[in-house]
């Protein structure tokens, strides 16, 4: 008898309603794959692309279950599994298909949860400070004593990537946000200074520019996009990388040339969801080697907006589509936290 789970389906494309929650067939662990009783699984802005029809899943994952990242326990695990065993508590990532009672993921792409965090707060862990820590550090080669700048600073990433740099010994640390209030509140994480962003962002470069006494910053994490791209480059020092993360506000930009070569700039664009298997495993690697000690010391910590159960996601995207969330929003698949 094929076993059965609850499961988010997006079942056509455009609003809230386009989401209900069935029962479908649960997936089976072979081979390296383990398989999560998920407790908890966070929403990002990829699952509200999906909906919309905009951001179909990869090949190989759930065409209509959304969800990449994730917190539970072992439930089974394939022949050629080493390192888990049932009943540990694990958090990790995934092209798709968290937003379920079950999830088949490969071996490499999970991490054990500290014993400190609830299974909501995990659930906010993985997507938002991988991103971060790979972007800033293993791409962006932020090193102690550089400055850094995170649009979006109250996001999910932004957040996370506050508290990296500052555990890292960024010497200051500037952000950009839509509000004053997000901004002022992401100041216990560690952000030193920061200027609201209405519709003309050269106001950023300028405040960098003063506040650099005109060096400029050596990073900037830009989860925004286009339009900010001119004053990205005007912001940043010589020898200053730029990583693209984020399009929330366009794709398509033009782009100085003679301001990228006057400042030998670098401009790298990533995203975690289309990585090949290895590069995932890889960057989960580093995550659980330099991140999850910090979290299990509480020097940096997720920061979770809010929390729905699995039954109210039409709820939980209406939130994180608003733009007025405060980090993570979660789905709570059991009913615990």
């Amino acid at each position: 008898m094929v076993e059965r789970m609850r499961a988010v389906r997006i079942v056509g494309q455009g609003g809230v309603e386009a989401l209900e929650v069935v029962e479908t067939d649960a997936p089976l662990a072979v081979g390296d794959r383990v398989r999560v009783r998920v407790r908890a699984a966070a929403l990002n802005r990829a699952d509200l692309l999906q909906r919309r029809g905009l951001y179909p899943a990869p090949p190989g994952v759930p065409a209509d279950i959304p969800g990449l990242e994730f917190a539970g326990e072992v439930e089974s695990v394939g022949e050629d599994v080493r390192a888990l065993t049932v009943g540990q508590r694990v958090f990790g990532i995934t092209a798709g298909g968290a937003q379920a009672e079950y999830v088949v993921v490969p071996e490499s792409h999970l991490a054990e949860i500290p014993s400190n965090l609830s299974w909501t707060e995990a659930a906010a862990v993985p997507e938002v400070f991988i991103t971060a820590s790979d972007a800033l550090f293993t791409q962006a080669r932020l090193s102690t004593g550089e400055s850094v700048l995170i649009h979006a600073a109250g996001s999910g990433v932004g957040t996370a990537a506050i508290q990296l740099a500052r555990a890292a010994g960024a010497c200051a640390v500037y952000g950009t946000g839509r509000t004053a209030e997000k901004l002022a509140r992401a100041r216990e994480f560690g952000l030193d200074q920061w200027v609201v962003v209405g519709k003309d962002p050269r106001v950023f470069a300028e405040a960098m520019r003063e506040w650099t006494s005109g060096r400029g910053v050596n990073v900037i994490l830009d989860l925004v996009g286009a339009s900010y791209l001119a004053a990205n480059l005007e912001a940043l020092a010589a020898h200053g990388r730029m990583m693209l993360v984020g399009t929330l506000a366009g794709a398509e930009a033009a782009l100085d040339f003679r301001a990228v070569m006057s400042k030998r700039l670098t401009i790298t664009g990533t995203v975690l969801r289309a990585r090949s298997n290895e590069e995932k495993a890889r960057a989960v690697r580093l995550f659980a080697a330099h991140v999850v000690p910090l979290l299990a010391s509480g020097r940096v910590r997720p920061v979770v907006e809010n929390s729905f159960p699995l039954e109210e996601v039409r709820a939980a995207h209406a939130l994180l589509e608003s733009n007025e969330t405060f980090g993570k929003v979660v789905l709570s698949v059991t009913g615990d936290g």
